[in-house]
């Protein structure tokens, strides 16, 4: 059903968009959906802080100061380090500065995945070998069900839904993508964690024409993730963390001396801040800071969301199991349905941002999002009647090896986590645990995991990091497109889409 107002039955010429004021009409199939935009908040977060009775935000920080840590980033890592900090030592003094409002970034927009890694032990025994992939396979899928007990315990109603995560192949090229993790599982003495699935295994979980075989991952969950980002600060704020929204983190000075000094600036002016540790965790803003522009890459990514519709969904899926699903695509579709029955869907393959920059592309590009709302049409005909009612985008964190990254810098007061690479949820529950570690100097699993003080593969300087990323992107979008239409890819198409691997990256198919 169009949206009200919008003409229904209207296409454009081949390749071409048409506008109704605030929604878009794909050319191709139709599909009606409001075009995103930065200068509104997306559903969830607008939900949240509806929930709130629309609180404003924490006063700017107005004036110098001094604390023990200083966190910059009010999203999930940030949030989740301040609140270990206060479990380990209550006394310390623990500041969080946002430069927008606590979930105003990827932590309050992403998917609500809640997910482990055994989709992804094969590269971790590549990387860590057997001990250190599992111990790391093992930490993340424990944040899985951490997260769900902590929400309990602190009255956090996030929306939480353990009932595992599906990977499904939508053409013969992406048949048995899941081989080699499923069997590294088992090898590693995990067979249930992550097992393959029939063609008629995945249909009973959930019905499609385009899906064949997949696998099921037991440690995975969903949230309402501006809900738990929301949850955190409120959380955080009564042990005591002092939150400074609308204050940005411009500089800083003297890493090696006894205190960091930190230059904020909110519209109070501009503060000196001066911190025994300092912890960086701003995600895809972190590609803006020079000791880390080589290491990670800001890209894009967008999402669109249904109407609440149910006993459509129940009759023509039956999808009830409350599994959330991606499919086998390297430029991923994810999906999931919400507590009140709309289905909230995703897509890989948005623009990277030069130099680290986080611009209009990241959140105003209608044809990323047109990517996300083509893929439920084209998975789920049987919904063709169901509205898209929201549409919107915002930055992820790619890192060359598609794990993140913890550290020190020299010095030894600034600490760093980065590099989720679209599944953060649980990776940054984990995160807490080990930047928490890092500050106070703890000598424990989570900090002697291998994740940190280790060096990864650099991405080259710009402009040819963007370049690149640019071309190589188009490559395996065009494939994957052409896979899925049942049509031969060219080979320079083929070839540029196996070009990351070939250079030492893990991004892309390697077929």
């Amino acid at each position: 059903m169009p949206a009200p107002g919008v003409p229904s039955g209207i296409r454009g010429p081949p390749g071409s968009d048409i506008l109704y004021g605030a929604w878009r009409l794909d050319a191709v199939t139709s599909t009606v959906f409001p075009a995103p935009s930065g200068h509104t908040r997306n559903p969830w977060l607008r939900e949240a802080l509806a929930a709130e009775r629309s609180p404003g935000p924490m006063p700017g920080l107005a004036g110098d100061t001094t604390v023990d840590v200083a966190v910059i980033g009010g999203g999930y890592t940030g949030l989740w380090t301040a609140y270990r900090l206060t479990e380990h030592d209550p006394s310390l003094r623990v500041a969080v500065f946002e430069q927008d409002i606590c979930g105003g970034g990827p932590s309050g927009r992403n998917g609500g995945f809640v997910n482990a890694w055994w989709d992804e032990i094969a590269t971790l025994v590549e990387l860590f070998g057997d001990d250190g992939a599992l111990a790391c396979a093992r930490a993340v899928a424990a944040s899985v069900h951490d997260i769900g007990d902590w929400c309990e315990r602190h009255g956090v109603d996030a929306h939480y839904r353990r009932a595992g995560m599906l990977l499904v192949s939508t053409t013969p090229h992406h048949d048995g993508r899941w081989v080699s993790d499923v069997r590294t599982a088992e090898r590693l003495g995990h067979p249930d964690a992550y097992r393959a699935l029939t063609v008629e295994e995945v249909a009973a979980r959930c019905r499609s024409p385009r899906f064949r075989g997949g696998a099921h991952m037991a440690d995975g969950a969903t949230v309402h993730p501006a809900h738990l980002v929301r949850g955190l600060r409120r959380v955080c704020l009564e042990r005591g963390v002092a939150i400074h929204e609308g204050t940005r983190v411009t500089r800083l000075r003297d890493r090696s001396g006894p205190t960091v000094r930190l230059t904020a600036v909110s519209d109070a002016g501009t503060a000196e801040v001066r911190a025994g540790h300092v912890v960086m965790a701003m995600n895809a803003w972190t590609a803006g800071w020079s000791p880390f522009r080589s290491s990670l890459l800001a890209w894009g990514s967008y999402m669109v969301r249904t109407e609440p519709a149910p006993d459509l969904i129940a009759s023509e899926l039956g999808w009830t199991g409350g599994e959330s699903i991606i499919d086998a695509r390297f430029s991923v579709h994810y999906l999931h349905v919400t507590r009140d029955g709309r289905i909230a869907i995703g897509a890989g393959g948005g623009t990277p941002g030069f130099g680290g920059r986080i611009g209009r592309s990241f959140t105003d590009d209608r044809a990323s999002a047109a990517r996300a709302g083509d893929g439920l049409r084209w998975l789920f005909p049987a919904l063709d009647e169901v509205a898209i009612t929201d549409a919107w985008g915002g930055p992820i964190d790619i890192s060359p090896d598609h794990l993140p990254r913890f550290g020190t810098l020299p010095g030894g007061r600034v600490h760093f986590g980065f590099g989720y690479s679209g599944n953060g949820v649980a990776p940054s529950h984990l995160a807490g645990r080990i930047l928490a570690g890092l500050v106070l100097g703890t000598d424990d699993r989570w900090t002697r995991l291998p994740l940190v003080g280790r060096r990864t593969r650099r991405f080259p300087p710009e402009p040819f990091r963007v370049l690149g990323a640019r071309v190589l992107r188009a490559a395996m979008v065009r494939r994957e497109d052409a896979e899925e239409a049942g049509r031969r890819p060219s080979r320079l198409v083929r070839e540029l889409s196996r070009m990351p691997r070939r250079l030492g990256y893990r991004l892309g198919p390697s077929d």
